[in-house]
């Protein structure tokens, strides 16, 4: 590793999109001592949300979270409760919404420091109009109502090509996304840009399912080209958030989902 800092490098942004995010950076330090980050971190008794938990992301992530306890209080909100078999989640508060209602459901989203977003469907699964309304309709009025309630700090889940320019419905929408929420001009808004993602899914996606078969053997030789652990990505997720940052906008690549979310494993080697 070379010179003070290391440059995470995100994917610039299509000359179409409006989207506004600077490169996030990675000091020495804070590999060196991401332990002592989240120490900190905690100190600071901060609450988070997370939305899409029933999902395979928000599952993963939720787990990071109660693992990590670096948040005095954690709140799932999602459409349906959850049932977890582990006594770790025992302070897990669990609100459930209608999203088709959510200005009914404010109060949920009032007081937390920290949101996750990890609510997304597919076209296969919904129809086009189902997915639109998930992956765009409620997120982005979840975001307004999170930023109404206080919200400091929102981290979305999108995707590797998101374009609100694009051709492609999935990425049309996930640019469109990216670039609404920023509108609501959170104190600071990260950006997750997954490839594909590396997990055994509960539901049947079968376009996911032979990708993965067809990338595991590349993914084994160019692990940050094409795809990335599930794992990882929830690590990244909560590593970035106890980094300080004085950038507004943080977009993060498949590489740099990488490498934050593999800082652990850095720096036991």
């Amino acid at each position: 590793m070379q010179g003070s800092s290391l440059v995470l490098r995100a994917a610039a942004a299509s000359p179409r999109s409006a989207l506004r995010a600077r490169k996030p950076l990675l000091s020495l330090r804070m590999v060196e001592n991401i332990e002592q980050l989240r120490e900190d971190y905690r100190k600071q008794n901060k609450t988070c949300f997370v939305l899409g938990a029933s999902g395979e992301t928000g599952k993963a992530l939720l787990k990071e979270i109660v693992k990590g306890n670096i948040f005095s209080k954690v709140t799932s909100i999602g459409r349906r409760t959850l049932n977890f078999e582990d006594d770790s989640y025992k302070d897990v508060v669990q609100e459930v919404v209608d999203f088709e209602k959510l200005d009914e459901y404010s109060s949920v989203f009032q007081d937390h420091d920290v949101g996750f977003c990890c609510l997304g469907t597919t076209k296969a699964k919904a129809g086009e109009a189902g997915f639109i309304r998930v992956d765009h309709d409620y997120v982005v009025k979840s975001a307004q109502l999170a930023k109404a309630g206080g919200c400091k700090h929102f981290n979305l889940e999108s995707s590797n090509g998101a374009d609100k320019g694009s051709s492609f419905l999935y990425l049309k929408v996930k640019g469109q996304v990216e670039a609404e929420v920023q509108e609501f001009n959170f104190d600071r808004y990260t950006i997750f840009r997954p490839a594909v993602l590396m997990c055994d899914r509960q539901e049947s996606r079968p376009a996911e399912w032979i990708a993965r078969k067809f990338l595991a053997p590349i993914s084994y030789l160019f692990p940050t080209a094409l795809s990335v652990p599930v794992t990882t990505v929830v690590r990244a997720m909560v590593n970035n958030a106890v980094m300080p940052s004085d950038q507004k906008v943080e977009l993060l690549d498949n590489k740099a989902i990488h490498r934050i979310g593999t800082l652990e494993e850095k720096k036991k080697t």
